[in-house]
């Protein structure tokens, strides 16, 4: 079974009833088969909340698509495509997409990251929790002064070599010295962002029945990055300072080939900073275990008033440790340039599964980071975002000081993006999540981020304005204090 998704809404100024819009809506999405046999409608709330109408709209509508035997309702799914067979559609025979759907490697993912991503993008929504930064916060002059100097110098756009443009590789080694990594260019691959990094890394590296190690809450939790192919997450016992493995039992790491993610530096979700001893405690018990580490550098740069630890791969002799890096958090996500840093060996591998792929990543975004690198305009913009972020934080620690004091607690994150906010007591976690969306505020709620359920949420203060940040905790809580009994 499929979970539709919807991305329309009724048109009020139309002479139509809602309720027959809405029939007409579904009808059509089946005609064309976009919805198929034993596809599951949202909730009757969900539906009122996505298509911006009354819950009795909704139970009309459905109502009398069941009586057609368009839909039906079955105990424990909720209502679903029925059959294809009903009078409208017998002088059609409908392929049935449903079964190479399901006969797909990737699975969908569950429903409240789908609604995450939907409604990110709807007009008027507040984002609490968007991992990005806002386009105020992006270096548009500097773009246009690189445009123009790639417009000067007529720049080949072609297809670059499997590792990625050179120039770049070579300005990247130059600039990550200052971190204590020193690498050639034939130790650093060019991706599509970090997240290509991590789905090439899957299908070169780890196979079927492969375990990967993560925290006990982790970005990566939130991805099917490593599911899709049969491998396996597993949560890592984890204390203040970061992961401790070496509490697990010895048979935890009986998979054929296993590794541990981790994000050190200003953690997602959790904002935590893994401190040397504890890097360096890990990096020794895993190359003892001959665990490789793939080591999530995404925040590293977007640090406040201290810098962070050196990364585990400046500590890294053996060739134990993998590197991912981004801009897309520290300039722009549009850009889509990450990389990965490793041993020759591997780093060769996964360029040739990155062409079997897509055949390169953007060459003028390629070009456009060495120009930003060279020129020094790069780390001119992230002295002003470090500058702008650190803003960013303490206004919002203060609405949370003025509309959570009683209710939640949380961490004052010394870079990055997130605040890791713990309610007092624990809520209907999806009921909470969907009466938000209702008002028009969108969090990301920590179950997403772990294998257990959670009373956290990630807020984010790098993406919305300051005044609907202030507007959507006000929500927030006052939600909370409804679902909790109190006033609100």
């Amino acid at each position: 079974m499929g979970k539709v998704i919807i991305e329309w809404r009724p048109d009020r100024s139309l002479n139509i009833s809602l309720a027959i819009q809405i029939e007409e809506f579904i009808k059509g999405r089946i005609n064309k088969g976009d919805w198929l046999v034993g596809d599951v409608l949202p909730s009757q709330r969900q539906l009122a909340v996505q298509l911006g109408v009354n819950r009795s709209t909704i139970v009309s509508a459905l109502g009398e698509l069941t009586a057609q035997g368009i839909l039906e309702a079955t105990v424990g799914s909720g209502t679903v495509v029925a059959n294809n067979s009903w009078s409208f559609l017998v002088t059609k025979e409908k392929l049935n997409w449903r079964r190479y759907i399901d006969c797909g490697f990737h699975k969908a993912n569950i429903p409240t990251i789908q609604a995450i991503n939907r409604f990110e993008f709807d007009e008027g929504i507040i984002r609490l929790s968007t991992g990005e930064v806002s386009p105020d916060l992006m270096p548009q002059e500097a773009f246009s002064r690189v445009y123009e100097a790639m417009s000067r110098e007529r720049i080949p756009l072609n297809y670059l070599e499997p590792l990625g443009l050179l120039e770049l590789r070579e300005a990247l080694g130059r600039y990550l010295e200052s971190d204590g990594i020193r690498v050639g260019s034939k130790e650093i691959l060019i991706v599509s962002g970090s997240l290509q990094g991590m789905q090439l890394i899957a299908l070169a590296l780890l196979g079927r029945g492969s375990k990967v190690f993560v925290e006990e809450y982790s970005y990566a939790k939130s991805l099917k990055v490593f599911e899709y192919s049969g491998m396996q997450m597993a949560p890592v016992i984890t204390d203040k300072k970061g992961p401790t493995p070496w509490m697990m039992a010895a048979d935890s790491f009986d998979a054929p080939s296993s590794i541990l993610y981790t994000i050190p530096t200003f953690h997602n979700p959790t904002g935590r900073i893994m401190d040397t001893p504890r890097r360096r405690e890990l990096l020794d018990w895993c190359r003892k275990k001959q665990l490789p580490i793939l080591e999530d550098e995404a925040y590293k740069e977007l640090y406040f008033e201290t810098p962070p630890p050196p990364s585990i791969k400046s500590m890294d002799d053996s060739g134990n440790v993998l590197s991912l890096g981004t801009f897309s958090k520290s300039l722009a996500p549009g850009i889509r340039v990450g990389w990965i840093i490793g041993p020759e060996p591997v780093i060769k591998r996964l360029g040739d599964i990155k062409m079997q792929t897509d055949y390169g990543a953007s060459s003028v975004s390629q070009w456009m980071m060495v120009h930003l690198l060279q020129s020094g305009l790069y780390e001119k913009h992230l002295e002003n975002l470090r500058q702008q972020l650190k803003s960013r934080r303490d206004t919002v620690l203060g609405y949370l000081q003025a509309y959570f004091a009683d209710i939640a607690t949380w961490n004052t994150p010394g870079g990055g993006f997130y605040i890791w906010l713990k309610l007092n007591r624990v809520l209907p976690t999806e009921k909470f999540f969907h009466q938000l969306l209702e008002k028009k505020v969108l969090i990301n709620p920590g179950y997403i981020y772990t294998f257990k359920g959670s009373s956290y949420i990630r807020l984010s203060y790098s993406y919305s304005s300051m005044e609907d940040m202030k507007t959507g905790l006000q929500t927030m809580s006052a939600v909370i204090r409804h679902l909790q009994g109190g006033k609100g």
